[in-house]
């Protein structure tokens, strides 16, 4: 799938191309995104909006005339799909629409008339998802459908969702996986109507395709999904972690027999869990994607929980999928370079296929990206060794003073990496020099690591992480210390107005997308049930914590001239976290400008104009409070 922006319509498109697995004639097919290959390579599924605007499911020939047939026609997007092993059917995920008990027949309505539509009528705490609304009328289920088109049949029914929530949203991108002989599917979910409070729960299913009836592989209040059928199918391959108190558990790779049974744990102590996980085409073995300090690489565990490394360096690499003789599609990138399309064998040599953006970069002088360590200690006497990177202006002086912008990623619980950004290149050409790090709280480090901020978010742990990379730069010689400036989007925008109430350095600030009041959030976010994660006990049994990290209660002692933006119809971090924030410090007299970016769910930049505008913005900001600059 390869994306580009349509500047006539401000959205991005996703069109669909071809390449010989040598390397050779690349060549676009249509527009589409998400192809997966029927299991005799005639024919390609993949997603692409119908007439009226919606996702729907096509399937395309791969011969001369490249016919297309639609198979889905739904109101919400299919997701998850996969073909049956003989490619008669694909099974996928799909909303199902409930009516709930209660709803009201009203009376005296007479005929043609216009009446204002049923309100909805929520009695489940997970009710509503960023980037899709309110989402309470119906349950994600699985279901097949002739890959020619037809009648799609329902498979599994009840009030639950197929899929992990692993924070509480609604909908995510299950796992399908058939039988070898195609009369079995896996699925990963609850597998009945689960109890709020444990949201994460997610169990292993087989669902009989013949008589749609589903049995459990997988019990307790763990969280098990990602299934996936070993190439004979006697074995099953599954992500997870049993039942846990921690925020952020990380996921090991399990296997067990096809019927089910006791599961074999294949690893542990991982640095971060597992991801894109394949069996090889011998059953002997899984290969996965590992985040690790920064990077991406491939791994491979045996079945007798050996593991080893197939590629390592400063990069990213994606794993995509494996042909019969084990060869894996994979994508590229470094810190200077985005994506490229590879090929990668059993002993880790990978082969550049096709760089989709040389025409845009060949001729461009970025700005080099250094990655550093450096160690912090929090007000606590707590310890870390933290690591950055800084991204220096195109041909940078070292005698010169610069301007430092410091980036805070959200989550909490994700991770920098030395990964190609455009928004951080873009900075640096602007004379920016960019710093950006992973304090306590990421991934990628270890699960102590990561839940070192349990119940203490944000706080003294990733404040004192934040500002011992900053201090790690300046102490190199080359930054203006009057012009240091601070931003980050979601949690990162969290971090960014907690940090401007503990010192006074920066000149200006931009948080965007903040959470400000955890006890507003908790019942306005589409992820009530993870928020609740965060505090040891709920508000109304002791408020204190609750009340201690949220940044709005420390608004009292900010003097940064603060930018807010939103999106309008966030529903994650509610546009009301920004208001609330903003509407304190201009009582104050604090210099603030607030942003609600139209037509935005969750971030600022989903729709091409808006990013434009979220970087400009920012920086029309930070040269207003720039004390050079005023001078």
């Amino acid at each position: 799938t390869r994306s580009r922006i349509d500047a006539m319509n401000d959205r991005n498109v996703s069109t669909l191309w071809l390449i010989d697995a040598d390397g050779s004639r690349p060549r676009q097919l249509m527009e589409g995104s998400g192809g997966k290959w029927s299991p005799s390579g005639d024919r390609i599924a993949f997603v692409r909006e119908d007439a009226n605007g919606n996702a729907q499911l096509f399937v395309r020939t791969t011969d001369a005339e490249g016919l297309e047939s639609q198979v889905t026609r739904l109101p919400i997007a299919p997701r998850s799909f996969e073909w049956s092993p003989d490619g008669s059917q694909i099974a996928f995920v799909a909303r199902v629409p409930m009516k709930p008990e209660d709803a009201i027949k009203l009376p005296g309505k007479p005929d043609g008339a216009k009446w204002t539509e049923d309100s909805p009528i929520i009695d489940t705490v997970h009710y509503r998802q960023d980037r899709v609304g309110l989402t309470n009328s119906g349950y994600d289920h699985l279901f097949v459908a002739p890959s020619i088109g037809g009648t799609a049949r329902q498979l599994t029914e009840g009030d639950w969702n197929i899929g992990q929530r692993g924070i509480g949203v609604i909908a995510g991108s299950p796992t399908i996986s058939w039988s070898p002989d195609g009369r079995t599917i896996l699925v990963d979910g609850p597998g009945e109507a689960a109890d709020p409070k444990t949201f994460w729960v997610s169990r292993v299913l087989a669902v009989d395709v013949a008589s749609a009836t589903m049995r459990r592989l997988t019990d307790g209040e763990g969280s098990f999904g990602e299934p996936l059928y070993s190439p004979d199918g006697s074995r099953i391959a599954f992500t997870g972690y049993p039942t846990h108190d921690k925020p952020a558990p990380y996921s090991d790779i399990y296997v067990m027999p096809a019927g089910g049974g006791a599961p074999q744990k294949l690893t542990s102590d991982l640095s971060d869990g597992p991801s894109s996980v394949h069996w090889a085409p011998d059953g002997r073995s899984l290969v996965f994607s590992l985040n690790k300090e920064g990077y991406r690489n491939i791994m491979r565990v045996g079945l007798d929980g050996r593991t080893r490394q197939i590629t390592d360096g400063a990069r990213m690499v994606n794993l995509a999928s494996l042909s019969n003789a084990g060869t894996m599609a994979v994508t590229t990138s470094d810190a200077r370079s985005p994506a490229v399309i590879a090929t990668l064998d059993g002993n880790g040599r990978l082969r550049t296929l096709f760089d989709p953006n040389r025409d845009v970069l060949g001729d461009k002088t970025l700005g080099e990206v250094e990655m550093f360590w450096t160690d912090s200690t929090a007000a606590t006497g707590e310890t870390a060794r933290v690591q950055g990177w800084i991204v220096k202006p195109p041909h940078f002086d070292p005698s010169k003073r610069y301007p430092l912008v410091l980036f805070i990623h959200g989550g909490p619980y994700a991770m920098y990496d030395g990964d190609f950004d455009f928004t951080f290149q873009e900075y640096a050409a602007a004379g920016y020099v960019v710093v950006y790090t992973n304090p306590r709280g990421s991934t990628g480090y270890g699960e102590d690591f990561t839940n070192a901020i349990r119940y203490r978010y944000p706080g003294d742990l990733d404040y004192a992480d934040l500002m011992a990379g900053v201090d790690h730069v300046i102490a190199q010689g080359y930054i203006d210390e009057r012009r240091q400036f601070i931003t980050g989007c979601s949690g990162g925008g969290v971090l960014t107005t907690w940090t401007i109430a503990q010192t006074d350095r920066f000149a200006a600030a931009a948080a965007l997308c903040p959470v400000t009041n955890w006890i507003g959030m908790s019942g306005t976010t589409d992820v009530i049930g993870w928020t609740y994660t965060f505090f040891e006990q709920p508000y109304w049994e002791n408020p204190q914590p609750w009340l201690d990290n949220s940044p709005l209660l420390q608004v009292g002692k900010v003097k940064t001239p603060t930018l807010l933006i939103t999106g309008e119809k966030d529903l994650r971090t509610p546009l009301a976290e920004a208001e609330q924030y903003f509407a304190a410090l201009k009582m104050r007299g604090v210099p603030a400008r607030l942003v609600p970016m139209r037509g935005e769910y969750h971030g600022t930049g989903s729709i091409p104009s808006n990013y434009l505008r979220t970087q400009l913005l920012l920086r029309q900001w930070f040269e207003k409070y720039d004390p050079t600059l005023a001078e």
